[in-house]
């Protein structure tokens, strides 16, 4: 569809936003792919539900099984304006832009080399997945990468344990946690109690 001359004052609208915008709008609809928002300074869009979307990925920081979870039919929003869809003729947005990142807060008040007491969410076929608490996962990998220590095998782990880590890297950018055991401490090498 030709956005420009089918609806030149959607366009105009979609043309008119900058990035970084903040747009309050109600939930019109939410599917398993994401949420329309109607905006309330745009116009209506003329075959969805509304002329901003938020992206499963935009919606928060913290997982949830399903968009229903953050959101709800009818619930008034702000967003922040990300960029213009010009094939849907949509704004797209995100929630959590207006949201503090936990990983951003986990970074500033942690240091390389600090210990922690995570627990083990998953065991992955190239490390063990640990949850550091307030939404932070680590990975300890099982073969050195970039320098950094391997952890023992696979089958020294198991889902719910505790163990000590060291916060080994953090990749704010790709958003990662790489940790790795401690040398000694209450937990031991292999996670167990002395």
């Amino acid at each position: 569809m030709d956005w420009q001359s089918e609806s030149p004052e959607l366009w105009a609208f979609l043309e008119s936003l900058h990035r970084g915008d903040i747009l309050s709008g109600t939930v019109a609809a939410i599917e398993r792919f994401g949420v329309f928002v109607a905006l309330d300074d745009g116009p209506g869009h003329p075959t969805l539900p509304g002329v901003g979307f938020l992206n499963v990925t935009e919606l928060s920081w913290r997982r949830f099984d399903a968009p229903a979870d953050v959101v709800r039919t009818g619930q008034r929003v702000s967003c922040e304006f990300i960029g213009f869809d010009t094939y849907n003729a949509e704004a797209r947005l995100s929630l959590k832009a207006l949201e503090p990142d936990p990983l951003q807060a986990f970074a500033d008040r942690t240091a390389v080399g600090q210990e922690f007491c995570g627990t083990v969410e998953k065991v992955l076929p190239i490390g063990v997945l640990v949850d550091l608490g307030d939404e932070i996962f680590g990975l300890v990998p099982f073969r050195e990468i970039d320098g950094r220590p391997a952890a023992s095998p696979a089958e020294d782990f198991e889902v719910g344990e505790e163990i000590a880590v060291v916060v080994a890297e953090i990749e704010l950018p790709r958003r990662r946690v790489f940790l790795s055991r401690p040398e000694s401490g209450p937990y031991g090498p292999r996670g167990s109690v002395l």
